[in-house]
């Protein structure tokens, strides 16, 4: 079940689509009204050694890929550069924050691993968080989520309308209102 007041989006994309773009220009509109936004999004391609994020509370870049090895098939991310990636996101949350974005759910997030615990983290804080899942992730996505989780089409304007239902619900709870599913079941 898909609840519009979850504070967890999977913003979903096709292959010709570019979440990065979208996540960026979001969180730049977000942090120039004084949202505090904290996470990661993609900049570069898997493809070759320009795979690197950007850091959104910092802007801050990080290179991910691993130095440039002509034989290697496939993405070549450099898990511990990821991990370093996520341990600064975990300390900026310290410092609190109105939204967690994350680059994009993949199969180390599936299985637990990669930035999965940064989700968890900042939900526990009840802080929402939006990532990017292609298409061909959605099912596993859904079994991680729990089923708790908003699906958004990869544009702006679902993100923004997300957004303007989570942002006036955490601006001023009002403790008459009926609670949504997600929120129950936290």
């Amino acid at each position: 079940m898909f609840d519009a007041q979850c504070d967890l989006a999977a913003l979903v994309y096709e292959p010709h689509q570019d979440p990065d773009a979208v996540l960026r220009s979001f969180a730049a509109d977000l942090n120039a009204r004084d949202f505090r936004v904290v996470g990661m999004v993609q900049a570069g391609q898997c493809a070759d050694s320009s795979l690197s994020a950007v850091l959104l509370h910092s802007g801050e870049k990080l290179l991910l890929a691993q130095d440039f090895d002509p034989a290697a098939q496939g993405c070549r991310l450099d898990l511990a550069r990821l991990q370093n990636a996520g341990a600064r996101i975990a300390d900026a949350l310290v410092h609190g924050a109105d939204l967690v974005i994350i680059n994009r759910f993949g199969k180390r997030e599936r299985d637990g691993k990669g930035l999965s615990y940064l989700i968890e983290r900042a939900l526990d804080a009840d802080i929402p968080v939006v990532i990017a899942v292609g298409r061909d992730h959605f099912a596993d996505w859904i079994k991680f989520a729990g089923g708790m989780s908003v699906k958004l089409r990869c544009d702006r304007d679902a993100l923004d309308i997300w957004w303007h239902g989570i942002s006036a619900g955490h601006a001023q709870p009002d403790l008459q209102s009926h609670a949504t599913v997600c929120e129950i079941l936290k």
